[in-house]
């Protein structure tokens, strides 16, 4: 990774490696194609699917998906950066509404702005300051967190029906880890812990079958 005339270098030799890699199950999967991850991840989180982003005071009246095809609003979501968030979107979108319906949703999307060479995640609430964009979309989690930070810009506009579109997150294991009983030592901690931790953060609370559950990646 290049930054001006600043060089990291992510291998095994620089050190700068991960010994656990935390995603999705596709991702996950591919790293395990890769030879990258052991054949086995546990799951730690669930979030709660998608909501929407909108300017304090909610200047638009959106209140549900409708409201931004009767508004016209202008979309904000991660691009082709991001295109696995951009396809699960669209496809949440279009099971909630349909296709037709979804097509209005997004006809206004912003796909570039000043500045960026692509829109990922954390550009959706800059758009929305910038006035780029009237309505951000990506993960509850994301936005319960931005309307928490700056609560004088942002509200979270929940999306009826968007639980049933929730991920899974798991913890994956590096093959032969540069810093193995550090790496133990974290996963302890961290399965001791998360299982509480994250539904504070408005992720969604998994039960004793799902939380450490077994992710097979072959």
């Amino acid at each position: 990774m290049a930054l001006g005339n600043l060089i990291l270098e992510f291998t095994r030799v620089s050190g700068f490696y991960p010994d656990i890699v935390m995603g999705g199950p596709a991702p996950l999967k591919a790293l395990r194609k890769l030879g990258i991850l052991e054949p086995q991840a546990k799951f730690f989180s669930c979030n709660r699917g998608r909501a929407l982003l909108v300017r304090k005071g909610d200047p638009l009246d959106i209140r549900e998906l409708a409201d931004v095809a009767r508004t016209g609003a202008r979309v904000a979501q991660a691009d082709s950066v991001e295109a696995g968030a951009r396809a699960g979107n669209r496809a949440a979108i279009e099971a909630l509404i349909g296709k037709a319906a979804a097509d209005v949703f997004f006809a206004n999307e912003v796909e570039h702005f000043a500045g960026r060479l692509g829109i990922a995640h954390r550009d959706v609430p800059e758009m929305i300051a910038r006035g780029y964009a009237d309505v951000g979309l990506t993960q509850y989690h994301l936005i319960s967190y931005w309307a928490r930070i700056f609560p004088n810009h942002f509200a979270l506009v929940p999306i009826e029906g968007a639980e049933r579109f929730r991920v899974k997150i798991a913890f994956g294991r590096v093959n032969d880890p540069l810093r193995p009983r550090a790496r133990e030592a974290f996963e302890e901690f961290f399965f001791s812990r998360a299982l509480e931790i994250y539904p504070k953060y408005d992720f969604a609370r998994m039960n004793d079958d799902e939380y450490g559950a077994a992710l097979a990646l072959d």
